[in-house]
């Protein structure tokens, strides 16, 4: 699979010792992909090597209720829409409204 063109970045902290990132992209077919990954002493409920990854999948054809729940126009980028709304502090509230949403994710994790 070719490698995305365009990726945002949602989500690039540190405190302390502990890091935390958050980006999106959509691939060839069109699937929006959020990807997390947090390290540090921070992770511990979770992971006994201070690393933590996430791979979140949305399929293409679910891309517009994504849109609709983000309150976007209908045809919108959503990549445009997530970087002009969605990053820092609110990448937390996309990620807890995607939960709630039962918009189909496919998620693996990595710990």
């Amino acid at each position: 699979m070719a490698e995305p063109h365009r990726r945002v970045t949602l989500r690039q902290e540190r405190t302390g010792a502990d890091s935390r990132f958050l980006e999106a992209y959509l691939d060839a077919t069109g699937d929006l992909h959020l990807d997390g990954q947090d390290l540090g002493p921070g992770t511990a409920p979770v992971s006994d090597d201070g690393e933590y990854e996430w791979f979140q999948r949305i399929a293409a054809a679910d891309v517009p209720r994504l849109l609709a729940l983000l309150g976007a126009t209908p045809g919108e980028d959503v990549l445009d829409v997530l970087e002009r709304g969605w990053r820092g502090a609110r990448s937390y509230d996309l990620e807890r409204l995607l939960r709630s949403s039962g918009i189909p994710v496919d998620r693996t994790v990595w710990s």
